[in-house]
């Protein structure tokens, strides 16, 4: 192995290095949010249809799925500091030259550019295993979970702020513009305050395959499962997640502030959610239960905004002594959103739980890789479906599929459990 680059001892204090991998995931997800909300306004501004304001959505997704594990791969090869250097690089690169889309295709070939660049997920999460005890990894790859969240929230809120529709295409530029800057931003904190964490690896030493651990997964009665519900519902969440601004255009003339704002409550429950309920649920009940129930409140939450009828919730002001908050038209929407923010938060963890309970410990990292690979499928082709449906369909038909799709995702995770306690079983058989 060559010693140009000496891993720091992972017992050593990092506390600076950490504080910059926070920022630098909580700028990375600030950015992503303020651009997502607006990403259908803007499009329709460079006069797209609905199906290719999605292929938005899902050139992204595209370019991440290569990416993450091309990314991380490299990341091992040459060290962290340059290839997270390269991927920030990428992604202020990638925003700057979506301001200055000429035409819908452009647009979305640059999103594919920045998915490319995006992908380093999986790099930041194996500097923080360099300089981290095993003991103490878990602790803070949650940290990292929690910049996630709180990018989130931040993000879409603050590009609802920024968006100035009445300028025209113009005025979706300055939250565009915002993301790049905080993605430099980012960029110079690595640059300056991050030191390399690994030594360079041998070129000649084996690299796995990519998805590899495929075969062991689908022979896997439980990840073989939860892999199914993790592709069948985040098919229907980034169905709606790409095709909400729209929706929420067309039945209640919602702009890019009010759908932005939308999305930093749904990341709010989302925090807490996962912060408080969701570990203690998945203790009480068990983690297939939570997941079972967590499918079918999102999948309630999308039926719930189809029928919700317009005229029962007009435009209001809400007096609140002190200030007076106006509501918009279709208020109500938000608050149902919380019920789906519920679902989504209390899958997500139990989802990996799952996964990590039924696997080897040796075998963990490949078949949670495997997992993300799975979410990242659905994000490719789960917006380009909702394009064609609410091109084809109506706008609400996207909502009614994803809504449909709970079902057998829901069916998938009790059989998981199912499987679960059948293994628990055979292994107490054997001791």
């Amino acid at each position: 192995m060559s010693q140009n680059v000496a891993p720091p001892a992972a017992g050593r204090p990092q506390t600076p290095a950490l504080v910059v991998l926070f920022s630098v995931v909580f700028i990375n997800l600030v950015g992503f949010g303020l651009v997502v909300p607006l990403l259908p306004f803007f499009a329709a501004t460079l006069d797209a249809a609905p199906w290719q304001i999605t292929l938005m959505f899902s050139a992204y997704s595209l370019g991440q799925f290569f990416a993450e594990p091309f990314w991380g791969r490299l990341s091992d090869r040459i060290g962290r500091k340059p290839v997270l250097l390269i991927t920030l690089a990428a992604n202020a690169a990638g925003y700057l030259a979506l301001a200055f889309a000429p035409d819908i295709w452009s647009a979305v070939a640059i999103r594919l550019f920045t998915g490319l660049g995006a992908g380093n997920i999986s790099t930041v999460q194996g500097y923080v295993a360099d300089v981290t005890p095993p003991e103490r990894r878990a602790g803070r790859m949650g940290l990292i979970g929690a910049a996630f969240g709180l990018g989130f929230i931040v993000g879409p809120g603050l590009g609802g702020l920024l968006t100035q529709p009445q300028l025209g295409h113009v005025g979706y530029m300055l939250p565009i513009f915002t993301a790049a800057g905080l993605a430099a931003l980012a960029a110079v904190g690595v640059a300056v305050f991050l030191k390399e964490s690994r030594a360079k690896a041998d070129p000649a030493a084996p690299r796995p395959a990519f998805l590899s651990g495929l075969s062991e997964a689908r022979a896997n009665p439980v990840v073989s499962r939860v892999l199914l519900v993790t592709l069948i519902y985040m098919a229907g969440f980034s169905a709606m997640e790409s095709v909400f601004g729209l929706w929420a255009e067309a039945r209640y003339a919602w702009g890019a502030r009010e759908v932005g704002l939308s999305f930093m409550i749904v990341g709010v429950v989302s925090a807490l959610n996962q912060g408080i309920f969701a570990g203690r649920l998945a203790r009480r009940f068990g983690e297939a239960r939570v997941l079972t129930v967590g499918m079918l409140m999102f999948g309630a939450s999308l039926v719930l905004q189809v029928i919700a009828p317009t005229e029962w919730f007009p435009a209001l002001r809400l007096d609140l002594g002190l200030f007076t908050l106006p509501l918009p038209q279709g208020w109500v929407i938000p608050l149902v959103m919380i019920l789906g923010a519920g679902g989504m938060s209390l899958a997500m963890p139990n989802i990996s739980a799952l996964i990590s309970r039924a696997t080897p410990p040796d075998r963990q990292g490949a078949m949670l890789g495997l997992n993300m690979a799975s979410g990242s499928i659905a994000r490719i082709f789960g917006p380009m479906f909702a394009g064609a449906l609410f091109s084809g369909l109506g706008h609400d038909w996207p909502f009614l599929v994803g809504a449909a799709l709970t079902v057998p995702a829901a069916i998938m995770a009790v059989n998981a459990g199912r499987a679960a306690k059948r293994n628990n079983k055979a292994q107490l058989a054997s001791q």
